[in-house]
């Protein structure tokens, strides 16, 4: 990088910040803190144990939010001011360092850029994943279990937490279903991007002839929803299975039906839970998660309705990313168009560049 280079991305980051800056709106939120901190000294305002959760959770958003705008003002005015010392003494060593620094700087611009779009009300909820492999038997069963890992280690990566609710092992490898509650900030928000079918196509291991293969699965996203919003179920809509759990290496295998299904005629969502002992708690959990997934299908109905988008690509059906591991390796992503190449670290939960790619590509057709 010379220093014609470092100017004009230094004015591209600057301008950045300032949209930033434009949508954030930094002095208001300040003064939302001032007021959650007065709110916070009146006794009566832990009485209520939901609402001043929820502000605690406001505020969490707000500081967490301020930090980041700060940490990259003051970042990048640090490093303006050094580039200009440097320069002006011609100092090779620190002008080189300062390079070198506008790069981490750029990181720390686009995770707030991320921060700023992950504005909506959901976005901050946790996230229940649903997988399912599409029609091949063991080869999607495999792949369905590579996507499992893909989300656990990004999960790990985030320092998130994972709630396994349903477990359904292949006959002879990988899952047959598995469903999981993914607790963290903006959660929801990350892995929303990951709705819809993923396409795996590779040589296949379970293949003595080593043909390459074709598989599919299906992935749904759906925000873990609240006692806040409210979600009309007909009792003559459902159907309840009750049966016994089963889990992989003999988990929550137990001698009573504990396990409940519940099937959703009239769209056909079939959610499942079998994570306690008792069926009372599964049956809850079931029917929070048919809520959440009702919820997810009305947004994107109402999404589809405002884009003009056919309705046949409504819901979870509509291809989003494939992964190519042979005749080369890449994978390549349908909304943001770009294809990267380091699968292996993909594969094994690197999922940042490729989301963050998505969320931006999505706010840029919006505008």
């Amino acid at each position: 990088m010379d220093a014609y280079e470092y100017s004009e991305l230094i004015k591209e980051l600057e301008g950045k910040l300032s949209n930033i800056e434009s949508i954030l709106k930094p002095e208001k939120l300040k003064d939302r803190l001032n007021e959650i901190e007065k709110m916070e000294n009146e006794p009566e305002f832990w009485n209520d144990p939901k609402k001043s959760a929820k502000i605690q959770k406001e505020k969490n958003i707000i500081l967490r939010k301020l930090e980041k705008y700060e940490k990259a003002k003051t970042s990048l005015m640090d490093n303006k001011d050094m580039f200009e010392l440097a320069n002006l003494e011609e100092d090779e060593e620190t002008l080189n360092e300062v390079f070198n620094d506008v790069q981490s700087l750029q990181k720390i611009i686009r995770d707030l850029e991320i921060e700023v779009m992950l504005s909506d009300e959901n976005d901050s909820k946790n996230a229940i994943i649903s997988i399912h492999p599409g029609a091949g038997g063991t080869e999607s069963h495999d792949w369905a279990s590579m996507l499992y890992r893909m989300y656990l280690r990004y999960a790990e990566r985030r320092g998130w937490k994972i709630e396994i609710l349903d477990y359904q092992a292949g006959d002879e490898a990988g899952i047959k279903d598995v469903s999981f509650l993914v607790k963290g900030d903006n959660a929801y928000g990350y892995l929303k991007a990951e709705n819809g079918i993923h396409r795996l196509v590779r040589v296949s291991p379970f293949d003595s002839a080593g043909r390459r293969h074709t598989s599919f699965a299906s992935v749904q996203v759906s925000p873990e929803i609240d006692d806040t919003i409210e979600i009309e179920i007909d009792p003559k809509d459902i159907r309840i299975d009750v049966f016994r759990a089963s889990g992989a290496g003999g988990q929550h295998v137990n001698k009573t039906e504990s396990a409940v299904r519940i099937t959703h005629i009239p769209t056909g969502i079939v959610v499942s839970c079998q994570n306690d002992r008792s069926q009372h708690k599964n049956k809850d959990m079931a029917f929070k998660m048919l809520k959440s997934k009702l919820y997810e299908l009305e947004l994107e109905k109402r999404k589809a309705e405002e884009d003009g988008t056919p309705k046949d690509e409504i819901g979870w059906g509509h291809q989003i990313r494939s992964y190519v591991l042979f005749p080369y390796q890449q994978v390549k992503d349908n909304r943001s168009n770009k294809a990267y190449s380091k699968i292996d670290d993909i594969l094994d939960g690197d999922l940042d560049e490729i989301i963050e790619d998505v969320l931006i590509s999505s706010k840029e057709k919006e505008n």
